[in-house]
């Protein structure tokens, strides 16, 4: 999505860093409504059912749903019954208790006994949502797995659609799902609601059409078991194992595919602190995978990564540059600055109201392709006008900061797991 914030004047030596900030989330916002209107009309408009509704496969072949947890006690009932609650008729459930320190190892020993599909794995210590994945997926029984977090809630017949991707294309590595956001209880879970649909649903429609996606949701992945293994399954020194898994399929030339009706229901942070922590981790994360694949990725026969690599590239730069322009503005407040790096407002003009009306203008695109998938998405359409001010700056600051800690970290080093904000609910 785009910043409401842009330059008002810059003399003509800088005048490169108004022309970047400005047009590059404005071309950004553009692209990808027009990718997600193509999505559409190419594939989503000529399915009939909807998520309601489970494709008929040929076959059924048998899945392996991994649940990796640490510290779920308050959530793992709940996501082992949704997960037993499949429309498919041959699967298993893993759930991998990773060293928890609450009562979630009791809990998942005594749904045993309710679920006879459920098999439990633990852990003697924390190591690291990662390691809980290699884990389930070595001790499964499919060649298929469907991969969701301890606190997620996955769709009755999200299962089939996932599985439908890989009978229908052999080089079909993994397939993310479409996570709903549940937390609506604050103004943060409200804003959350309108950027998982506006935001992340309009670019993984994108990146799909341009060939590759920046990251399988981790929340809600299926997986080729044969695909992974060839990858290198997911590594434990990252702090975003989707991501890098997502590049590593990709650099081997495996397909990523995204399903829209394969939903999952997820908890997400409903305060600052919270918000702060998932968005430097994602923002660390996507530097990390830059810097370990990127070079990599730029020979010709990896030529259809170099979109999404290059996506990545500039929206580093692009918060940088929106920093820097902060902070010569701020200066020039209280210090002066030389003219030429003069920064006179950062309060919007004419191009605020092309951005404001580009802001709207993708809300009102995405929430509508959404509709289908959910139904009263439109409520939360006015909420969104609290985007830019809040995620925006949060991301741009959280790159910030995420860059340096990302190179400075010591190769090798495990990625263990921190319980994060689970927002606020209330019944519904």
């Amino acid at each position: 999505m785009i910043p409401m914030t842009a330059l008002l004047w810059m003399p003509a030596s800088v005048g490169w860093l108004l022309d970047f900030v400005f047009y590059y989330p404005l071309f950004m916002a553009y692209l990808w409504m027009i990718g997600g209107i193509y999505f559409y009309f190419h594939w989503e408009r000529s399915e009939s059912r909807g998520p309601e509704e489970a494709p008929e496969l040929d076959e059924y072949p048998f899945v392996s749903i991994l649940v990796p947890c640490h510290n779920e006690a308050e959530n793992v009932r709940e996501t082992i019954a949704w997960a037993h609650g499949q429309k498919y008729p041959d699967f298993e459930v893993i759930a991998i208790n990773d060293g928890s320190t609450d009562e979630t190892g009791e809990i998942l020993e005594e749904l045993q006994a309710w679920y006879p599909r459920l098999r439990v794995i633990h852990h003697a210590k924390n190591q690291g949502k990662a390691m809980g994945l290699r884990t389930g997926a070595l001790a499964s029984k499919g060649e298929y797995l469907v991969c969701i977090d301890g606190d997620a809630l996955l769709a009755p017949n999200a299962t089939t659609w996932i599985i439908r991707h890989f009978l229908s294309g052999p080089r079909v590595g993994a397939v993310t799902g479409n996570p709903r956001v549940r937390t609506r209880s604050t103004l943060l879970g409200k804003v959350q609601v309108g950027e998982f649909s506006s935001i992340i649903g309009l670019i993984k429609r994108t990146q799909r059409i341009y060939g590759r996606v920046f990251t399988m949701s981790g929340v809600v992945t299926g997986v080729r078991k044969s695909a992974i293994h060839r990858a290198g399954y997911w590594s434990t020194d990252m702090v975003t194992e989707d991501i890098d898994l997502s590049w590593a399929l990709q650099r081997d030339h495996w397909d990523l595919r995204f399903e829209p009706n394969a939903l999952c229901w997820i908890l997400m942070p409903e305060t600052l602190r919270g918000l702060w922590k998932q968005r430097l981790r994602w923002a660390q994360g996507g530097v990390e995978v830059l810097r370990k694949h990127g070079p990599s990725l730029l020979t010709w026969r990896r030529r259809r990564m170099w979109g999404v690599v290059l996506e990545h590239g500039l929206s580093v730069i692009w918060a940088y540059l929106m920093a820097a322009t902060v902070a010569l503005w701020a200066l020039g407040l209280v210090a002066g600055v030389p003219p030429g790096l003069e920064v006179r407002s950062i309060l919007p003009e004419w191009y605020g109201v092309l951005l404001g009306f580009t802001c709207l203008l993708q809300f009102a695109v995405s929430l509508t392709l959404d509709s289908r998938y959910e139904k009263g998405l439109g409520r939360y359409y006015y909420w969104m006008i609290w985007y830019p001010i809040a995620y925006w700056v949060i991301n741009m600051l959280t790159t910030v900061v995420a860059v340096p800690k990302a190179l400075l970290k010591k190769k090798g080093t495990r990625a263990t797991w921190v319980s994060p904000d689970r927002g606020v609910r209330v019944p519904s």
